[in-house]
């Protein structure tokens, strides 16, 4: 079975950047559609981006977009996002997904989790 680790978060200040990994093993990756959520206190997760099996096409959450970017190597069965442009806003906990679909979208068979890592962003 597909087993997702993230890693990469932590503390921040606005302004500032961080990448996020995302590990997969157990299967290869790119038998997946694969994605960042998020989470914050108290609120349901919600989806942040999407890429697809190949690493081509991706689909962004609007208030990412510019910001943040999603790639994926798959040399090492790991994707990435990287977070720029921080802002208090962006405080959650991050979560690698993932879907053996071909749909890039915030709904659907998202079966597949990490335990998540933290991003808190100070003013």
């Amino acid at each position: 079975q597909l087993q997702l680790v993230e890693s990469g978060g932590g503390l921040a200040q606005a302004g500032d950047s961080l990448r996020l990994s995302c590990a997969a093993s157990g299967r290869t990756a790119t038998n997946y559609i694969m994605g960042w959520f998020l989470q914050a206190p108290g609120k349901e997760r919600e989806f942040v981006v999407g890429i697809g099996r190949s690493g081509v096409a991706t689909k962004y959450a609007d208030s990412v977009k510019g910001r943040f970017r999603i790639f994926r190597d798959n040399t090492k069965n790991t994707i990435y996002l990287q977070m720029n442009s921080l802002q208090p806003e962006d405080t959650a906990v991050y979560y690698c997904g993932a879907r053996d679909d071909y749909v890039i979208d915030e709904n659907g068979p998202w079966g597949y989790w990490g335990q998540g890592t933290q991003v808190t962003v100070s003013s």
